[in-house]
Order: C-alpha cells, then sequence, then structure tokens
C-alpha cells in the first residue's frame, strides 16, 4: 500500500452545535506525498462530533467535542482497492475512515476513533490515562465510481461508549483524474428531507441507476417568470460587442419520474464566450447552472446549434444534457432574432429551454447594438392580422354566395309550370 503523491486535499470546519449546525470558520490542508498515485481520497466540508464518556471514580460524565480547525493527515493511505483517511488532532486524538473499492462501487467499511483521557481539555475530571479505541461501521455504501458521497443531514453513530454525529460531509474516495468529481451520490435522508403524506413514499432518483418509480405527487409550484438579462461579448475592454443577447430563461429537466424548473438569475451570473467568424459562443454561469449556447454563421444565415447545460438539483444531482444538431433562432446574417413572446424548446428529452422577451445577434454587430430584427411568427402581428382580415372576408363573400344561391332555388320553385 503506497501513500498518494497527488494533492491530498482536506477540507473541515468548525461548528456551532445548536439547533442545526452553523459553520463560523473554515480551513484548508493541502499535502503533497512523494510516491506514484494509484488512487486519491478527497474529503469536503467534513465536520465531526463526538461525544466520549470518561469516568471520574464511580461517576460516569459526558464530554462532548468537536474536529478541530487543526488536524494531520499523515497515516492516510490510498491504494486500488483501499484507501483510508486519517485525521490527528489534539493531545493524541486521531479519527479515522476506511474505504474499499469492489468494481465500480466503493464504500466505507469503518470508521475507528482513538481519544486520549490523559488529555485535560477534554476530560478534566477523569481518572484514566489510557488511549481508548472504538471501531464503528457507518452507513455510506454503494457509492458509484467518480461519484462524491454527499450526505448534509446529520448521523450519528452509536457505540458502547462513544457516539458520534457526521454532518454536512461530502467525501470521493478512488479518484482517477486528480479532480473532484461533480456527479453526487446523496444519502437517503437527504433524499426524504421534503415532508409527504404517505410514510411509503419512495426516495427520488439518484445519480445510481435504479428502477424504483415514485409515487403520485402533488405538481410542483409554478415559477415566476425568469428576469431579463442584457448578455454582452467583447473581444477586450476597449472594443464594441461583438455579440448581443437579450433573454430570461428557465430550464426544465426530467429526472427519472421527476420533473424540476429553474430560472436563471441574471443577476447572479457570470458572462463569457467567444465570437468567431463561423462560431460564436455564450456561456453564462449562476449557482444553479452553467448554460453554453453555440451559434453557427453559414455565410447568409446564423442559428443556434448547440446547447450545453449543466445544472445543481434539488436532490443534490448534476444534471448535465447537450444537443450540437440544433436548428433554432434562425436569422440573416447582420440581422438579430427577435421572439417575445414565451417558448418552449425540447433540447432533448431529458431538457427543455424556456425564453422570453428573447433577441440574439452573434454575428456582424455593428456600434455595439442590435440590428433590424427578424421576428419569430408569434410575435409578427403584421402578417397575422392581413391573415386575419382575409379569412374574414373569404368568409363573408361565402355567406353571401349561398345566400344568393339559396335566394334563386326559391325564385325558380315560385315560377314553375302547372
Amino acid at each position: 500500500m503506497t501513500q498518494c503523491n497527488v494533492p491530498f486535499l482536506i477540507q473541515w470546519a468548525l461548528a456551532t452545535r445548536q439547533s442545526s449546525p452553523k459553520i463560523t470558520d473554515c480551513s484548508e490542508l493541502v499535502i503533497f506525498p512523494p510516491s506514484p498515485p494509484p488512487s486519491n481520497i478527497w474529503a469536503s466540508c467534513f465536520h465531526m462530533s463526538c461525544l466520549p464518556f470518561s469516568s471520574h471514580l464511580d461517576v460516569t460524565e459526558l464530554a462532548e467535542f468537536e474536529l478541530p480547525s487543526e488536524v494531520m493527515s499523515s497515516g492516510s493511505k490510498c491504494d486500488k482497492t483501499s484507501s483510508t483517511l486519517n485525521l490527528n488532532f489534539g493531545a493524541g486524538h486521531s479519527w479515522s475512515i476506511n474505504f474499499t473499492l469492489d468494481g465500480n462501487v466503493y464504500q466505507a467499511d469503518s470508521i475507528t476513533f482513538s481519544y486520549n483521557l490523559n488529555d485535560s481539555s477534554i476530560f478534566p475530571k477523569s481518572v484514566l490515562t489510557d488511549t481508548l479505541s472504538v471501531n464503528m461501521r457507518p452507513q455510506i455504501t454503494d457509492i458509484s465510481m467518480n461519484t462524491c458521497y454527499s450526505c448534509k443531514s446529520e448521523e450519528t453513530i452509536q457505540s458502547d461508549s462513544v457516539n458520534q454525529t457526521l454532518w454536512n460531509v461530502l467525501i470521493e474516495a478512488f479518484i482517477s483524474n486528480g479532480t473532484q468529481s461533480e456527479n453526487l451520490t446523496t444519502c437517503s435522508a437527504d433524499l426524504n428531507t421534503t415532508p409527504t403524506a404517505s410514510p411509503t413514499t419512495v426516495a427520488p432518483v439518484t445519480n445510481t441507476t435504479t428502477s424504483t418509480h415514485a409515487p403520485t405527487t402533488s405538481p410542483a409550484p409554478t415559477l415566476p417568470t425568469p428576469t431579463t438579462g442584457r448578455f454582452t461579448i467583447k473581444p477586450d475592454e476597449n472594443s464594441t460587442a461583438c455579440l448581443l443577447a437579450n433573454f430570461a430563461l428557465r430550464i426544465g429537466v426530467k429526472q427519472g419520474e421527476k420533473y424540476q424548473e429553474i430560472n436563471l438569475d441574471p443577476n447572479m451570473t457570470t458572462v463569457s464566450g467567444s465570437c468567431g467568424v463561423n462560431t460564436s459562443e455564450l456561456v453564462l454561469v449562476s449557482n444553479a447552472m452553467t448554460i453554453a449556447l453555440t451559434f453557427v454563421n453559414d455565410t447568409k444565415k446564423f442559428r443556434l446549434q448547440a446547447v450545453n447545460v449543466t445544472a445543481s438539483l434539488s436532490s443534490g444531482v448534476v444534471f448535465s444534457e447537450a444537443n450540437s444538431s440544433l436548428t433554432l433562432w434562425e436569422a440573416a446574417v447582420g440581422s438579430s432574432y427577435m421572439c417575445n413572446k414565451e417558448q418552449n424548446y425540447t433540447i432533448t428529452s431529458q431538457l427543455n429551454l424556456f425564453t422570453f422577451n428573447l433577441q440574439v445577434q452573434p454575428f456582424a454587430v455593428k456600434k455595439g447594438v442590435f440590428s433590424t430584427a427578424h421576428e419569430c411568427p408569434l410575435d409578427d402581428t403584421s402578417i397575422l392580422i392581413p391573415i386575419i382580415v382575409g379569412a374574414a372576408l373569404a368568409g363573408l363573400i361565402l355567406i353571401v354566395v349561398i345566400a344568393y344561391v339559396i335566394g334563386r332555388r326559391k325564385t325558380y320553385v315560385g315560377y314553375q309550370t302547372l
């Protein structure tokens, strides 16, 4: 078993134990061990509350403490099928968790906690000076490779002498490329945090494959119309805009039997992108989602060809969908495309894109303003009104003709030869 030389990143926080944990300080430790990396462990925002008992004569007293902001990770090891995260802190205390890999699934086999009763800062009334250890088995199982285990809910692990409480856990073992995965395996406690009318409600689908169907639930509340944002791409700070886009945007995401809609908040969005002769791109990054829109120019017309969306869902799952063969928002090069009405575009079977107050011009922008707009059919009332008037006139003419024919028939009947 060898140590990792990929940066071993551990983040932890001091927490105040009230009705719910509140982070009051955060620290980070990065270690670069020397030998080749068969695997890695990534623990992020990892909090622990331990409740060991110390005895004084015949009296049993409770000592409660938390994982401090200063720990050492010596003794942490990585291997192809087994990895251990070991945290040493205080006066001779240590906490470790061991993971094993079986195929494409890994789990936490055991947690070992060693505590030094001679530490008077934690056990001021202890008459014992021994270092004791307890071994526990956590319910951290069935984690898919290249996913993080996430559990914001409190999980208490009990033994005869020690109770441990973990919360806000985000940890990944057996990392293959040295970077933290954006995909999550969420604990069942987090999936069941939404109150339901029936105690038999099945948990929502996580990123692991399952055939479970969620029961029928009440529809999600309708979201308000998203705020319209104004997005601009410039080649550099001293240049005028080369790409203009104004719109309000919402995505609709389907995960198994569940459907969720998310609004893009332009006030909390970072804008980036690029302008080219044949291709331009607009990338919008918010706390809720990242969306990339790719436009192409075929010398006469431009269109939206690709949409790539990554979103963090309420279940904790990271959703990602893309389609690079679209033909949307088409207009002549040198003009803009406009559609003020709400539009619903099916990007994939799992992703819908809703737009409001849309106007885009990804090519041939002059003086930083929109050119003449090509309006979508729903907006183009100049075409719609003549169609309605023409249809009304045609209907009126038809009525007159029918009345005339009926009148002529009655006239012939009146002059019939006897």
